[in-house]
């Protein structure tokens, strides 16, 4: 894991970020890992997510755009 929770999230694809989201939620249910551990899985699973979103939205903003120009 990289030494920031949120390093290099920026540069993640759609499904590197879920993968890697997914590992994550993978050891926070498993429940063995220390409460620094934790809080560190807690924060680049935020940081997963909200990638995952970024990439959703702006998947969503394009479908909006090629809707409109074929409607229009």
């Amino acid at each position: 894991m990289p030494e920031s929770p949120t390093a290099d999230v920026s540069e993640l694809s759609y499904e590197q970020a879920r993968d890697e989201l997914i590992r994550v939620v993978g050891e926070l249910e498993q429940g063995s890992a220390t409460l620094e551990q934790s809080l560190s899985l807690w924060e680049r699973g935020e940081a997963l997510a909200s990638r995952c979103e970024q990439w959703l939205l702006g998947a969503r903003e394009r479908l909006d755009a090629a809707r409109r120009g074929v409607e229009g």
